[in-house]
C-alpha cells in the first residue's frame, strides 16, 4: 500500500463523548416522538408564536438557574426528625408512578418522569406548565 492508499481510521470516542451521544440519542428520540403527535395548530394559537427574542434580553440567557426534581414531600415533627437514622423510611405524599415536580429556583415549571441514560438519571418532561399558569401561581 502506498501513502496515497492509507485508509483513515476513525478516532475512538472518549467516555464523555459517548455519554453525550447517548443523551443526544435520548433527546432526539423524545423530539421525534413529540413531533409525531404534535399538531401545528398548537403553535399557531400560542401567544408567543413567531416572537423573536429581543436582542436586549440576550444578556439574561446566560444567567444560571437551579433545576430540581421533587419526588414528594411530607411534614414531620422535630421529635420524629431527630429519631431518624440510617434505614429509616419516610412516607411521602405522592404515589409510586406519579410524575415528579420539576422546579426552577423553587418554582414549579413542569412534571416529568425519571429516565436512565448510560447509568445516569435524567428527567423527561411530560407536562410543561404554561407561562400564564406560572404567573398566576406567583400571585
Amino acid at each position: 500500500m502506498s501513502d496515497d492508499e492509507v485508509e483513515e481510521q476513525p478516532a475512538e470516542k472518549s467516555e464523555e463523548e459517548t455519554m453525550d451521544d447517548d443523551w443526544a440519542a435520548a433527546m432526539e428520540e423524545q423530539v421525534n416522538t413529540e413531533n409525531e403527535s404534535m399538531e401545528l395548530e398548537e403553535f399557531d394559537n400560542a401567544p408567543d408564536a413567531g416572537r423573536v427574542l429581543n436582542p436586549e434580553l440576550d444578556i439574561i440567557l446566560d444567567i444560571p438557574v437551579t433545576i430540581s426534581m421533587e419526588v414528594g414531600s411530607t411534614s414531620i415533627t422535630i421529635r420524629n426528625l431527630l429519631q431518624l437514622n440510617q434505614g429509616s423510611v419516610i412516607e411521602l405524599d405522592r404515589l409510586a408512578g406519579e410524575p415528579l415536580n420539576v422546579l426552577v429556583n423553587g418554582t414549579l415549571i413542569a412534571h416529568g418522569e425519571v429516565v436512565v441514560v448510560n447509568e445516569k438519571f435524567g428527567i423527561r418532561m411530560t407536562d410543561v406548565i404554561s407561562p400564564t399558569e406560572r404567573i398566576k401561581k406567583l400571585g
